[in-house]
């Protein structure tokens, strides 16, 4: 442990942790590192934030908080990609299909 780790602020038990600039800068990079990306906006809940999947042309896809639904608007129009509200429309059968797959791979390890 360093010096200064005791005071760095930890979260407190039952607080909701919101959107940083990591969580915006994973989706950044890994949107420009696929091509077909779509966001789904998922509504903010009990126990998370509100956050945004982006799924790839191939069904592959990530998952982070974001600044709310006006914030994740403002995301998908800042690098040009659709935005769908993931409780109005669902997700696309290319997600399922994705995760189906990599459930039957064998572990690499």
């Amino acid at each position: 442990m360093g010096l200064l780790d005791r005071f760095r602020r930890k979260p407190k038990p039952g607080v909701l942790r919101t959107a940083s600039s990591n969580d915006t800068g994973h989706l950044e990079e890994w949107a420009a590192a696929r091509h077909g990306v779509e966001a789904f906006v998922e509504p903010k809940t009990t126990v998370t934030e509100t956050t945004v999947v982006l799924v790839a042309h191939d069904g592959e896809w990530t998952r982070r908080r974001i600044d709310g639904t006006d914030g994740a608007k403002k995301f998908a129009r800042k690098l040009g990609m659709p935005i769908y509200d993931a409780g109005i429309v669902g997700y696309p059968q290319r997600m399922r299909d994705y995760t189906a797959r990599q459930k039957k791979r064998p572990n690499a390890s």
